[in-house]
């Protein structure tokens, strides 16, 4: 029978406070923006107010660590669960500012009615009402005392019942003792468990993951300056998206603007690049991966609380020299030039666009790799064609799709135990072998879902090189994708519609083709046979109609490189399923050419 892993107790919120203001409990509700809106919060203290349960928190004791001189460091409590509520009560009780989702710090004020015990978000109206106490939280803390709070409302509102109001304000003062449920989880419960524990708890809503433990970590240590990097990946992820936000990072947040953390990424504020916008998790497994050669961010917990992986014990010299280890990464990761340098690699592959990138694991590995092999080789130049090779070689192998965690530790233990050159040589003979390329390849085109990893490849071969849209004299594929142009059906959709045809075979990507809008509109629902016709006889009066080739070499030299047949009747309608069959096997004879241009 296995023991009980944790333990239930009610301790007073005034205590629950007192234990957050000393730092025996640690919470990073600094670092992470408080979600809650202003009326949860004042649903809150009425719950309190009125003393109604208010459900769990839940903490763990980080492990004890050795210090250097042979002594024992207590660990703190970490908050795992319940940190908004926490937050939410230092707000309205103790008047700290948080930081709201626009990381704007601001002050949330409850507003108390004493003889309608209500409780309202301070608003200018509620300020200029004699009958409303415009904030809550200097009397509950014990600034200003019940007797003169109800000798200055008395003032101004004379009617009021004196003994109803010292009632009332005594309940308000009493929220201090009212009770809040504590979970302690066992102090000798190991990382794994732990964060397994914290992924559960959070899985109401928004599924939290291990990157967000780790984060909760990271934000809770001081000593080792976590608290700032944990600002500096929450930001940086924020400025990707919206550069905007650089002159309100600047203007609230002066410390940290004079961190190396703000220089290094001072270039975003005039970005507007999409390709890789990175959240949090990318940007921390990218670092941690990178730097600490491991692929598990179950890991990075263990390393950043000072786990010794030999000796099962933690010690403080591993904590420290891990959080310098992380740093190290996310400046690697933020930096200008690496950042440019790797996003100009993937556009390199043709993948120009981020809507063609179907997985995000692939692309951050693929960053992984740029930063160690760059870290490990300096100025190889075989670098950049081993990162497209194998950023490639993931997107069309679907290899970060499963398991992804241990697929990358894997990748990345290899990486640092064989030359690289090896290494993607082996890899290449195991996946992508004859078979990958007639067989494999072949099948996973005959699908309908437009963004099919193997498709997006297909159209990154083509944008890799140089290949001009269907019908098109001038215009590339490149170009195309970089301005949304249009995907046509080389067999119109309401054509085969017609033909009794359902959505799974008249939307096969094999039966779509990169076109401009003008010609797209010309051929309309014709039936293909038709139009292709139109377009051979325009090649022998030299009269364009639709698209502008004019000549039947160059008309069959498209037609190629948009690997589509050149004989006339592969286009009728009885022929549309050997349509389809011949063109997957022309698609992925494309692909392997393009792959090994890489």
């Amino acid at each position: 029978m296995s023991s009980q892993c944790y333990s239930v107790n009610q301790h007073l919120i005034g205590t629950l406070m007192a234990w957050v203001n000393s730092g025996e409990i640690a919470i990073p509700e600094i670092q992470r923006p408080f979600v809650w809106d202003s009326s949860k919060v004042r649903d809150l203290m009425d719950s309190l107010y009125q003393g109604y349960p208010v459900g769990y928190i839940i903490a763990w004791q980080n492990p004890s660590v050795k210090l250097k001189d042979g002594g024992v460091a207590q660990g703190k409590k970490i908050l795992i669960d319940g940190q908004q509520r926490v937050t939410a009560l230092r707000a309205a009780i103790a008047n700290q500012q948080v930081i709201n989702q626009d990381y704007k710090t601001v002050r949330i004020r409850i507003a108390f009615h004493p003889m309608e015990e209500r409780f309202e978000v301070a608003n200018p109206a509620i300020d200029k009402d004699k009958a409303w106490l415009p904030d809550i939280g200097p009397i509950i803390s014990g600034q200003l005392k019940p007797h003169k709070i109800a000798r200055e409302y008395l003032l101004v509102n004379p009617d009021v019942d004196e003994d109803l109001l010292h009632d009332r304000l005594g309940k308000l003062t009493d929220i201090l003792s009212k009770q809040i449920g504590l979970i302690e989880l066992s102090h000798d419960l190991d990382i794994e468990t732990v964060t397994e524990i914290f992924i559960r708890i959070n899985s109401k809503g928004v599924v939290l993951s291990q990157a967000d433990f780790a984060m909760s970590k990271i934000a809770t240590n001081e000593e080792f300056g976590g608290n700032t990097l944990r600002k500096a990946i929450d930001y940086f992820c924020h400025l990707a998206v919206a550069p905007e936000f650089y002159a309100l990072m600047e203007q609230n947040d002066a410390a940290f603007a004079q961190t190396d953390y703000f220089k290094a990424m001072r270039w975003l504020r005039q970005e507007n690049d999409d390709l890789y916008d990175p959240g949090y998790s990318d940007l921390l497994r990218v670092a941690f991966t990178s730097r600490f050669n491991r692929g598990k961010l179950a890991d990075l917990v263990g390393l950043l609380s000072g786990r010794n992986f030999e000796t099962r014990s933690y010690e403080k010299a591993i904590e420290e020299a891990s959080f310098e280890s992380l740093r190290a990464g996310v400046l690697e990761f933020i930096n200008e030039t690496h950042f440019k340098r790797f996003l100009m690699i993937i556009r390199s592959s043709g993948f120009v666009d981020r809507t063609m990138i179907r997985s995000r694991n692939a692309l951050n590995f693929a960053y992984i790799l740029y930063l160690k092999l760059k870290r490990d080789l300096g100025n190889e130049p075989r670098i950049e064609s081993w990162v497209r090779r194998w950023f490639v070689m993931s997107i069309l192998t679907g290899r970060y799709s499963s398991s992804p965690e241990s697929q990358m530790d894997r990748d990345i233990k290899a990486i640092q135990d064989r030359p690289f050159a090896d290494l993607l040589a082996d890899v290449e003979a195991a996946e992508l072998s004859d078979t990958f390329w007639k067989v494999g390849l072949v099948q996973a085109l005959n699908t309908s879902t437009v963004n099919s990893p193997v498709f997006k490849a297909f159209l990154a071969a083509q944008a890799y090189l140089g290949d001009k849209g269907f019908l098109s004299k001038d215009i590339s594929v490149r170009d195309m994708l970089n301005h949304h142009g249009d995907i046509h059906h080389v067999f119109p959709r309401n054509f085969l519609k017609k033909q009794g045809l359902s959505r799974g075979k008249y939307n096969q990507v094999a039966n779509f083709v990169y076109l401009q809008q003008e010609v797209n509109i010309k051929i309309g629902d014709k039936a293909p046979a038709d139009y292709m016709a139109t377009i051979f006889k325009q090649c022998e009066t030299g009269e364009p109609v639709l698209g502008a080739i004019t000549n039947l070499d160059k008309l069959k030299d498209n037609l190629a490189l948009n690997c589509l047949p050149t004989e006339l009747e592969s286009y009728a309608p009885e022929n549309y399923e050997e349509f389809l069959a011949w063109r997957r096997v022309a698609m992925a004879e494309k692909i392997q050419g393009y792959y090994w241009a890489l």
